[in-house]
């Protein structure tokens, strides 16, 4: 379901700017996220609900298959 742990690099590379981390393995993307210094990473699985307020700080990993799919800041 939902995860919290730190992170955030750009161009097509994990990091910074909440993009880049698709493809990565679920441990590898929070292990990337903690690096770059995220404030919170949640982690959506298929079928969670999520609150669609803007959080600064939050990078959003959705997840199947312990595979990300699409990351995003907020």
């Amino acid at each position: 379901m939902s995860g919290s742990d730190e992170a955030g690099a750009g161009s097509g590379a994990a990091g910074q700017d909440g993009e880049g981390y698709a493809g990565l393995r679920i441990e590898r993307a929070r292990e990337l996220a903690r690096r770059h210094g995220w404030a919170t990473v949640r982690v959506l699985e298929p079928g969670d609900l999520m609150t669609m307020e803007y959080r600064q700080g939050r990078l959003n990993l959705a997840v199947r298959d312990g595979v990300v799919e699409r990351s995003w800041e907020g």
